[in-house]
């Protein structure tokens, strides 16, 4: 999508939003998101889970402090609680879009779909992968050609390709990239199935 406009700007906030409520569904549903039939799906949120959880009880408890705080203006009172359940409610959906949306190698399409919520999405074609490897980082300088998607402030699979694919951010901007670096749950399993991929065998 081209241009930042205030109009861009509010569209893609409430796609995102949106997406959000969608994730909380799928994931009450234990369901997950475009999960190709033919593919494998890889977690990557659970080094993520008690950080949200943290941070979501956190929230409940500036709730509560606030609704104390605000007992004798029934009014700001009411607003308030809206706006901090919403945030509650929009903190464990960022969570949700996280499960719901795994990592998916697709053999029979031939993609490796990387991703991360509900705000990135890469689809790299598995012969553009050169080497694929297990690799835990826990720092990650901004590069060139480069896209970290840390979770938990850590990756622990390093993607590199032979060709570059197209990365486009949250507010549109495209950019072409080299090396991938994720997270994902079991990182060898990922990067086994991936290898299996390219040799041409079946992934389980």
């Amino acid at each position: 999508m081209k241009g930042t406009g205030p109009a861009t700007v509010l569209y893609l906030l409430v796609r995102h939003e949106l997406r959000l409520w969608a994730s909380l569904w799928l994931w009450a549903a234990r369901r997950t998101h475009d999960a190709a039939a033919g593919g494998s799906a890889f977690g990557y949120a659970r080094g993520q889970g008690a950080m949200t959880a943290g941070f979501a009880f956190v929230c409940v408890v500036e709730s509560v402090m606030m609704s104390v705080l605000l007992r004798d203006w029934p009014a700001v009172h009411h607003v308030v609680l809206v706006l901090d359940v919403y945030t509650v409610v929009i903190v464990v959906g960022l969570h949700a879009a996280s499960v719901v949306r795994p990592h998916v190698l697709d053999p029979a399409a031939g993609t490796l779909r990387v991703r991360r919520g509900s705000h990135v999405d890469v689809r790299i074609p598995l012969e553009r992968i050169a080497s694929v490897r297990r690799e835990l980082r826990t720092t990650h300088e901004p590069a060139d050609g480069e896209l970290a998607l840390a979770v938990g402030s850590q990756t622990s699979v390093t993607v590199e390709l032979t060709e570059p694919v197209a990365h486009v951010s949250f507010f549109g901007r495209r950019r072409e990239v080299r090396v991938v670096r994720c997270h994902a749950d079991d990182p060898g399993a990922l990067v086994r199935a991936v290898e299996r991929a390219r040799a041409g065998d079946a992934v389980p």
